[in-house]
């Protein structure tokens, strides 16, 4: 017994029109799919012995673009892990010191930073802080924001990120 079909004309077109339809979804996922491969790309992973490990799920540095955004660092010796707090001018020299492994890995320096952030416990410490972070400077300085905090991780009492241009 033979079947046979009536299709009417308008059904072919709705049919011809979701096949168009499928083709340039594919055709969309595609480059969508391109534009996230040339995303991931841009971004690459800095990592260094010469300053702390992430001690969670995050990297010591990100590449993205021609901008190195680091982790905010607290004085920890890369080295052994622990804190290096006998004094705040201490604790700051480290902080400073494992920004600068940082940026050496990532083959920059401070004169390519130009967004700075400062997280610290105590406003009162500003000045002495202001004092070394100055010393590891030159002009033109950096944008900055400098923000008192209730708490910082391993009780720091700095923590610092940077933002730098290659």
């Amino acid at each position: 017994m033979a079947v046979s079909f009536n299709i009417r004309p308008s059904y072919k077109i709705d049919i011809c029109m979701l096949i168009s339809i499928i083709s340039l979804l594919a055709i969309y996922n595609l480059g969508c799919h391109h534009k996230e491969s040339q995303l991931k790309n841009m971004k690459e992973i800095i990592n260094t012995k010469n300053a702390p490990a992430a001690i969670g799920p995050y990297s010591q540095a990100v590449w993205a673009g021609d901008l190195l955004y680091t982790s905010g660092q607290v004085a920890l010796i890369p080295e052994t892990g622990e804190m290096d707090n006998q004094s705040l001018e201490t604790e700051t020299h480290r902080v400073m010191k494992n920004l600068t492994a940082l940026l050496a890995e990532a083959g920059l320096g401070f004169e390519h930073v130009i967004k700075v952030s400062i997280f610290i416990k105590d406003m009162n410490d500003f000045a002495k802080i202001n004092e070394i972070y100055a010393s590891y400077l030159q002009e033109p300085y950096p944008a900055r924001e400098t923000v008192e905090v209730a708490r910082l991780p391993k009780d720091a009492r700095i923590e610092i990120s940077v933002i730098a241009k290659r």
